[in-house]
């Protein structure tokens, strides 16, 4: 079977302070949205935000837990450009759960937290390239 993620959904709880923080924080542009979800194009897959409620009632499930235990993670492109995106996240509805740090591994990272507290690990891999088009290759 093919390895590949098509959509990653995140319940939310309030549509238009999530649409801030993902258009205005990291500059991402909708491709749909209506009173219920927001979906934005990824490079490979889409990313869906979509009231919490609905979510819930659309997978037949009470109390979806939060928060959840799992990060997303966006890679860029040089050092120096973590700590201005955590910062920019930040000043539009995001939480800095972590200031950026130098792992083990060598890089940059740091953690911001959403307006509905799912973590989004920020980061530089010297080890891990990004192709012009965002797609970002495994390397040890």
């Amino acid at each position: 079977m093919q390895q590949q993620v098509s959509v990653i959904t995140l319940g939310v709880s309030d549509l238009e302070r999530s649409r801030r923080f993902y258009v205005e924080g990291f500059g991402w542009m909708p491709v749909f949205q209506n009173d219920e979800i927001v979906f934005y194009q990824m490079n490979g897959f889409v990313l869906g935000t979509w009231l919490a409620a609905c979510l819930a009632t659309d997978m037949q499930r009470e109390g979806l837990a939060r928060p959840g235990a799992f990060a997303l993670a966006h890679n860029v492109q040089g050092r120096e450009a973590v700590q201005p995106l955590l910062e920019r996240l930040s000043n539009h509805g995001g939480r800095i759960l972590k200031a950026a740090t130098e792992p083990p591994h060598g890089g940059l990272s740091g953690y911001v937290a959403d307006p509905d507290d799912h973590a989004w690990e920020i980061a530089w891999n010297p080890a891990w390239a990004i192709s012009p088009e965002g797609l970002v290759t495994f390397g040890l």
